[in-house]
């Protein structure tokens, strides 16, 4: 199992997301683009939510960015732990740059089944 935003790890979540197939997700999550950078003491790590999918690197159409640690990204994105997003936001783990309207998107429409699949099985894989 590799550690969680290593190399590994993201060719892993990328072999994953390939065999989901289609996400059948709705338009609005569909469309939605947002950079997460993570900061920890030592490193920086690029990735993106675009499309219902995690990818590493920074979505070029991307409105927003997330800057947060690694524990409160896993917490939220790999967990769907919401109580933890909101307690993160307001004691500002989590900083936002650009269009705040797109996390709206990202807290209102629902994810599909096909990925909570796959956000529970990039979660089973993540070490």
């Amino acid at each position: 199992m590799p550690a969680f935003l290593t190399d590994d790890w993201f060719t892993k979540v990328e072999a994953l997301t390939a065999q989901a197939g289609d996400l059948n997700l709705p338009p609005a999550l569909n469309a939605l683009a947002i950079n997460l950078i993570v900061t920890d003491a030592a490193h920086q790590i690029e990735l993106a939510l675009a499309s219902g999918k995690l990818q590493k690197g920074l979505a070029e159409h991307a409105k927003t960015t997330l800057t947060m640690d690694a524990e409160t990204l896993r917490k939220v994105f790999l967990e769907y732990d919401m109580s933890a997003a909101m307690q993160a936001f307001m004691t500002g783990k989590i900083k936002v740059q650009g269009d705040m309207s797109q996390l709206m998107s990202l807290q209102t429409a629902k994810a599909s089944a096909e990925q909570k699949t796959l956000f529970k099985n990039i979660l089973a894989a993540t070490e």
